[in-house]
């Protein structure tokens, strides 16, 4: 059996999203024995590598020196060095920094390693009960509500299952611009706080989901995964236009004259638009 740590490689190790007991043998084998880890938050990790008794020196990567840090990396990897490379939590880059250097590695023909492990929006597929055979992951919308409904709008006609990060502060508005360009009877899957001690998973559409974490508090503290079922192939493709033509005309003219306009265009019923 080879070394977890082989020399002038580049280990990318997935790390638990929650509890602790989700880190894999291997994982643990792999952060003894590099030379040092490439950490997002050197402080966060820090923390990790003690609840497993280990102490390792920890370079900071992240999106502000991910590329002035990559040169230096590949030429300690060209020495001979092994290096990991880590997030704060789950599968490193899965939105999260760490390509730039994987990719400068990989162009100086360096050997790049993966240690796979837990990663959220796949933990929270696995208990949805949506079709997953085919996704598309679209990881964290702009904090800004315009440029959220920009980012959504295009999606409104996707087939596949939709996949979504979000934060606390943000979920209740943006189950709202989803309710608003999906559909409010669209079915949907909010995934809290995964493997941790108030994991829950919520399933519903989007207007009754939106609704039920309006109203408990609880439901809006901690991490998300948002799983969107996509457009069912019985879908009238006029009210679906229509809501993404709604929700863009709604941002500059008032509710009443934007369903008014969409309609027209799209073709869809306005009762359909408004209030949906």
């Amino acid at each position: 059996m080879s070394s977890p740590a082989r020399p002038g490689t580049l280990h990318v190790i997935a790390t638990p999203i929650g509890n602790l007991g989700d880190l894999s043998p291997r994982a643990l084998d792999t952060l003894r024995a590099v030379s040092a880890i490439c950490a997002e938050d050197t402080r966060h990790t820090r923390q990790m590598l003690a609840h497993y008794g280990l102490e390792r020196p920890l370079v900071a990567l992240h999106e502000h020196n991910e590329e002035q840090l990559a040169e230096k990396l590949v030429a300690r990897l060209q020495a001979g060095e092994s290096l990991g490379l880590v997030s704060d939590a789950g599968t490193p880059l899965v939105s999260d920094p760490g390509f730039r250097l994987v990719r400068a590695a990989r162009a100086a023909g360096i050997a790049v390693s993966p240690v796979p492990g837990a990663c959220a929006f796949v933990a929270a597929l696995s208990v949805a009960g949506l079709p997953s055979d085919r996704l598309v992951f679209e990881g964290f919308l702009p904090a800004k509500g315009n440029a959220r409904r920009e980012r959504l709008a295009p999606l409104a006609t996707e087939t596949r299952t939709l996949a979504f990060y979000e934060s606390a502060h943000r979920i209740e508005e943006t189950l709202a611009d989803m309710a608003t360009i999906f559909g409010g009877q669209r079915r949907a899957v909010i995934a809290r706080e995964l493997t941790k001690l108030f994991e829950t998973v919520l399933d519903g559409t989007l207007e009754a989901l939106q609704a039920r974490v309006a109203a408990d508090p609880n439901q809006r503290k901690g991490e998300f995964v948002v799983l969107v079922a996509g457009a069912g192939e019985d879908e009238d493709a006029r009210i679906v236009e229509g809501r993404r033509l709604y929700a863009k005309l709604g941002e500059h003219l008032p509710p009443s004259t934007a369903a008014k306009l969409a309609a027209e265009l799209s073709g869809a019923p306005r009762k359909a638009l408004y209030g949906s």
